[in-house]
């Protein structure tokens, strides 16, 4: 539409003349697209971008859709015929199309209000663990068995899916669960939606078996497949998926990280005009920077074939096996395959670096910083690799810095020395989310202050007294007519679902019952909407999970310096253990933790030794001293 219609004097005289033409970043005013995008939804049936609506100069929306031509094709409206009849109804009766706005207002008003009533104080269907029994018979019926994923064309990641397996894998004692995650991580990663010479996910794949990505790469997706990738090495001990995850971390940290440690929000897919034109390559331009031999070597590993596979020109990639499983044809062992591989890498990313690059979006988004924080720390402990915590600690610092007001409150976009918009939920939530994890990672009591400062500002600002859950928006936001509240877990995660589960987590933290009960509400009123497909709610599923099958708290405690504390830290750090929070307590002097837990008060350090305790519940069992007794508490004994 940007080509055809806006960039097309014809079409910009006819809006000039009887329009007000407003262009919405829906990245930095996303309560807007919300609001917008569910009046689409409710007129349409449907959804998506570019989402185009009409409004009464008061923002009340008449018409909604998504793509129009500039004129009428194919049994589709065209935007300069959408223009010239609506002009015309409008001077023949615009009070007619007003009071229409005002009554779809009207309903969506009671839309949102009537489907969040609050839940009551009993569980109901909205919490029935039968929820995730049915969530996972809709993945299963749905699951691609040959390439992984589910569905067909087009494939999306939606990596909180395949955390939710995972965790109903170990919850439930369920392999098929797990297996339909690791297919889908393993099938991601031999796709062409996985970029083999420079890593890091594409947006998703255009085709069944992740071949042929739309080449724009997201700061939030490869977050949370980073996040996932971690949890099935953590589960399964593949080494792989660790690898898989450090890859996308190389690419972050080298090419999405701005000078102050924030990080940027995405890469285009085009390029010199053409999409994916930096991510492909010719047989001959491999051969100019590999040499005949190494070419004909890394075409047979890497699925390049003479005619291309993505119009004339190849997308590297490793559908057709892992390079270890092509090492004995090659004349190669596993390990010199692996040697070569990544030399081949060097040359041609090193090639690759002179052609121009994809329009990178250097905006710092807070909610998008949030989740890569949380996923930098799980990899600080899971793979025990200290630097990623520290570059998720320069993250948090500057988004703690740079995109707060002097009274604290939160904002949500940051670019050119310029932070602005109050943040929404999914700032708080997925910050406040990612500030629990870097606590956990580093025992520095600050981030967990910092989080549950977050928390105090997501109850004051979002929560909804009467209906129970939080707004989209904060309370001192811009007023749009209707006020919005997103439960549904789509590319991101709902700032709903993430909230019920880090408030839950906190609870257990804080040892806060009425924090709790805070959560278990969000859940109960995200579980209303969840009871129709579960399967769309993934991440509040974790949290259900977690809430009825009772999480588990770690309370470590002993001196700084002792090497037995630090070995009991890692192996907690390590375990799969979705459900589990781990609080540090260091005795020291002065620790900042004791102000902010006192009831840490009562678990400390056993004659001087370095102590363990494992709670769930608020009930606690008898702490262990010795790093044996925590190995068995980990294997459940």
């Amino acid at each position: 539409m940007e080509r055809e219609s806006f960039e097309d004097e014809e079409v910009a005289a006819l809006l000039n003349d009887h329009y007000v033409a407003i262009k919405v970043d829906r990245e930095e005013r996303p309560d807007i697209d919300a609001l917008y995008m569910s009046v689409c939804q409710a007129l349409t049936g449907s959804g998506g971008w570019p989402l185009t609506v009409l409004l009464t100069p008061d923002r009340k929306p008449f018409y909604a859709g998504t793509y129009f031509p500039k004129r009428k094709m194919f049994g589709r409206m065209g935007l300069m015929d959408l223009l010239e009849q609506i002009r015309t109804k409008w001077q023949e009766n615009g009070a007619a199309m007003a009071q229409y706005a005002d009554e779809l207002i009207g309903e969506l008003q009671r839309v949102n209000a009537g489907s969040r009533t609050e839940a009551g104080e009993g569980g109901g269907e909205g919490t029935s663990e039968e929820l995730l029994h049915q969530a996972y018979r809709q993945f299963k019926s749905t699951f691609d068995p040959r390439w992984g994923g589910f569905g067909g064309a087009p494939k999306f990641p939606s990596p909180h899916q395949l955390s939710f397996l995972m965790a109903y894998s170990r919850a439930y004692d369920e392999p098929e669960a797990l297996e339909m995650a690791e297919k889908t991580l393993l099938g991601m990663y031999q796709g062409g939606i996985y970029d083999h010479i420079g890593y890091g996910f594409a947006r998703y794949s255009t085709d069944q078996r992740w071949l042929v990505p739309h080449f724009e790469k997201m700061l939030y997706d490869n977050a949370l497949l980073a996040y996932a990738y971690l949890e099935a090495h953590q589960l399964t001990g593949k080494p792989l998926y660790a690898e898989v995850a450090e890859q996308i971390f190389t690419y972050v940290l080298r090419d999405m990280t701005s000078p102050g440690g924030a990080f940027y929000s995405a890469e285009d897919a085009d390029s010199e005009g053409e999409e994916g034109r930096f991510y492909v390559f010719t047989r001959e331009e491999l051969e100019d920077v590999l040499g005949l031999e190494d070419m004909h070597s890394f075409c047979r590993v890497f699925g390049i074939e003479p005619g291309g596979n993505f119009e004339g020109r190849s997308i590297p990639n490793l559908l057709d096996g892992l390079p270890e499983e092509r090492a004995e044809e090659l004349g190669l062992n596993p390990l010199g395959l692996r040697t070569r591989v990544g030399e081949w890498r060097e040359k041609l990313f090193a090639y690759r670096e002179e052609r121009v690059h994809p329009l990178k979006d250097d905006k710092v988004l807070t909610a998008w910083n949030g989740l890569m924080i949380a996923a930098l720390a799980k990899g600080a402990k899971a793979l025990d690799k200290p630097e990623y915590a520290g570059a998720a600690a320069r993250a948090a610092e500057f988004i703690w810095t740079k995109l707060r007001r002097e009274d604290g409150r939160l904002l949500a976009r940051y670019r050119d020395g310029e932070a602005a918009y109050p943040a929404y939920i999914d700032d708080y939530a997925f910050l406040m989310r990612g500030l629990l994890e870097l606590y956990e990672a580093t025992g520095d009591a600050l981030h967990l202050e910092r989080a549950l400062a977050l928390k105090d500002g997501l109850l004051a600002l979002f929560r909804d007294g009467e209906g129970g859950g939080f707004f989209f928006a904060g309370s001192d936001g811009e007023a749009l007519p209707v006020r919005t509240k997103e439960l549904y877990d789509g590319a991101l995660p709902s700032g709903n679902s993430v909230a019920a589960l880090t408030l839950w987590k906190l609870a257990a933290v804080t040892q806060d019952a009425a924090l709790k009960a805070e959560a278990e509400r969000t859940a109960r009123v995200i579980g209303l909407d969840a009871a129709e497909y579960p399967a769309g709610f993934s991440l509040y599923l974790q949290a259900l999970l977690a809430m009825v099958r009772g999480g588990r708290e770690w309370v470590l405690t002993g001196k700084k310096d002792d090497p037995v504390l630090h070995s009991m830290l890692a192996h907690v750090r390590r375990a799969y253990q979705p459900d589990a929070v781990l609080v540090v307590r260091w005795e020291e002097a002065d620790e900042p933790i004791d102000r902010l837990l006192p009831h840490l008060a009562d678990k400390p350090a056993i004659s001087g030794a370095a102590t363990a305790y494992l709670c769930r519940d608020f009930a606690c069992r008898a702490p262990v001293t010795s790093l044996e007794a925590v190995r068995e508490l980990l294997a459940g004994k």
